[in-house]
Protein backbone atom coordinates (compact mmCIF):
# COMPACT_ATOMS: atom_id res chain seq x y z
CA UNK A 1 0.00 0.00 0.00
CA UNK A 2 1.12 3.15 -1.12
CA UNK A 3 1.70 6.04 1.74
CA UNK A 4 -0.95 8.73 2.11
CA UNK A 5 -0.55 11.93 0.64
CA UNK A 6 0.98 14.43 2.89
CA UNK A 7 -1.15 17.71 3.13
CA UNK A 8 0.39 21.00 5.14
CA UNK A 9 -1.85 21.54 7.96
CA UNK A 10 -3.17 25.13 6.66
CA UNK A 11 -4.56 23.34 3.65
CA UNK A 12 -6.58 21.03 5.12
CA UNK A 13 -10.27 21.93 4.61
CA UNK A 14 -12.60 21.01 7.16
CA UNK A 15 -16.34 20.77 7.36
CA UNK A 16 -18.90 23.51 8.34
CA UNK A 17 -19.24 23.34 12.14
CA UNK A 18 -16.29 20.99 12.68
CA UNK A 19 -14.14 24.11 14.30
CA UNK A 20 -17.06 25.07 16.69
CA UNK A 21 -17.27 21.05 17.53
CA UNK A 22 -13.17 20.59 18.29
CA UNK A 23 -12.62 23.53 19.91
CA UNK A 24 -15.42 23.23 22.67
CA UNK A 25 -15.07 23.08 26.09
CA UNK A 26 -15.83 18.61 25.73
CA UNK A 27 -12.95 18.25 23.69
CA UNK A 28 -10.64 19.59 25.69
CA UNK A 29 -9.50 16.65 27.52
CA UNK A 30 -9.09 14.66 24.26
CA UNK A 31 -7.00 17.70 22.86
CA UNK A 32 -4.50 17.35 25.82
CA UNK A 33 -4.15 13.54 25.27
CA UNK A 34 -3.32 13.83 21.53
CA UNK A 35 -0.66 17.15 22.81
CA UNK A 36 0.45 15.13 25.72
CA UNK A 37 1.11 11.70 23.31
CA UNK A 38 2.39 13.82 20.63
CA UNK A 39 5.03 15.31 22.73
CA UNK A 40 6.27 12.42 23.99
CA UNK A 41 4.69 12.97 27.83
CA UNK A 42 3.23 10.57 30.10
CA UNK A 43 -0.40 10.21 29.48
CA UNK A 44 -1.72 8.42 32.55
CA UNK A 45 -3.21 11.13 34.43
CA UNK A 46 -4.53 13.00 31.36
CA UNK A 47 -6.21 9.05 30.79
CA UNK A 48 -7.19 8.65 33.83
CA UNK A 49 -9.09 12.06 33.63
CA UNK A 50 -11.45 10.77 30.63
CA UNK A 51 -11.93 7.84 32.67
CA UNK A 52 -13.66 9.81 35.16
CA UNK A 53 -16.09 11.90 32.47
CA UNK A 54 -19.34 10.35 32.19
CA UNK A 55 -20.50 8.37 28.83
CA UNK A 56 -22.96 11.27 27.31
CA UNK A 57 -19.73 13.50 28.09
CA UNK A 58 -17.43 12.12 25.96
CA UNK A 59 -16.09 12.01 22.01
CA UNK A 60 -17.72 8.35 21.43
CA UNK A 61 -21.00 9.71 22.80
CA UNK A 62 -21.31 12.65 20.17
CA UNK A 63 -21.09 10.40 17.43
CA UNK A 64 -23.25 7.77 18.57
CA UNK A 65 -26.44 10.12 19.65
CA UNK A 66 -25.78 11.83 16.48
CA UNK A 67 -26.19 8.61 14.57
CA UNK A 68 -28.85 7.93 16.35
CA UNK A 69 -30.63 10.78 16.32
CA UNK A 70 -30.18 10.98 12.24
CA UNK A 71 -31.31 7.41 11.76
CA UNK A 72 -34.45 7.56 14.10
CA UNK A 73 -37.13 7.75 12.26
CA UNK A 74 -35.08 6.39 9.09
CA UNK A 75 -37.56 5.76 6.27
CA UNK A 76 -36.03 4.55 2.67
CA UNK A 77 -39.35 4.94 0.95
CA UNK A 78 -39.19 9.03 1.53
CA UNK A 79 -35.17 8.91 0.54
CA UNK A 80 -36.69 7.29 -2.62
CA UNK A 81 -39.19 10.31 -3.11
CA UNK A 82 -36.88 12.59 -2.21
CA UNK A 83 -34.51 11.01 -4.97
CA UNK A 84 -37.04 10.93 -8.01
CA UNK A 85 -37.55 14.87 -6.85
CA UNK A 86 -34.69 16.51 -6.17
CA UNK A 87 -32.72 18.03 -8.97
CA UNK A 88 -29.56 16.96 -10.68
CA UNK A 89 -27.40 19.67 -8.65
CA UNK A 90 -29.14 19.14 -4.95
CA UNK A 91 -28.74 15.06 -5.83
CA UNK A 92 -24.88 15.98 -6.56
CA UNK A 93 -24.34 18.05 -3.30
CA UNK A 94 -26.08 15.20 -1.31
CA UNK A 95 -23.42 12.72 -2.81
CA UNK A 96 -20.71 14.58 -1.98
CA UNK A 97 -22.18 15.17 1.32
CA UNK A 98 -22.74 11.68 1.77
CA UNK A 99 -19.34 10.51 0.05
CA UNK A 100 -16.95 10.01 2.99
CA UNK A 101 -19.18 8.72 5.73
CA UNK A 102 -18.68 5.28 5.09
CA UNK A 103 -15.13 5.48 5.10
CA UNK A 104 -15.51 7.74 8.68
CA UNK A 105 -17.80 5.28 10.29
CA UNK A 106 -15.73 2.35 8.85
CA UNK A 107 -12.53 4.07 10.73
CA UNK A 108 -14.99 4.78 13.91
CA UNK A 109 -16.00 1.38 13.97
CA UNK A 110 -12.29 0.05 13.57
CA UNK A 111 -10.81 2.02 16.10
CA UNK A 112 -13.42 1.20 18.89
CA UNK A 113 -13.68 -2.49 18.16
CA UNK A 114 -10.84 -3.80 15.58
CA UNK A 115 -10.21 -4.55 11.94
CA UNK A 116 -11.75 -7.91 11.96
CA UNK A 117 -14.96 -6.20 13.98
CA UNK A 118 -15.31 -3.51 11.58
CA UNK A 119 -15.03 -5.77 8.41
CA UNK A 120 -18.15 -8.00 9.27
CA UNK A 121 -20.04 -5.24 11.12
CA UNK A 122 -20.12 -3.63 7.46
CA UNK A 123 -20.39 -7.08 5.07
CA UNK A 124 -23.31 -8.49 8.00
CA UNK A 125 -24.29 -4.58 7.29
CA UNK A 126 -24.31 -4.61 3.55
CA UNK A 127 -26.00 -8.44 3.09
CA UNK A 128 -28.68 -6.91 5.35
CA UNK A 129 -29.16 -3.32 3.38
CA UNK A 130 -29.16 -6.07 -0.40
CA UNK A 131 -31.94 -8.41 0.75
CA UNK A 132 -34.14 -5.53 2.26
CA UNK A 133 -33.99 -3.79 -1.15
CA UNK A 134 -34.29 -7.11 -3.17
CA UNK A 135 -37.03 -8.04 -0.75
Amino acid sequence: MSEPERVPINDIISEEGAHELATSPEMKPYLDLIIAEMQGNDTAALLEKLKALPLEKRYIWRITSALKWAFADFEDMNLVADQQTLSAEDLAKVRELVKVRPIQFCMFIKALFGAEEMQQIMIHAISVAKQIGEG
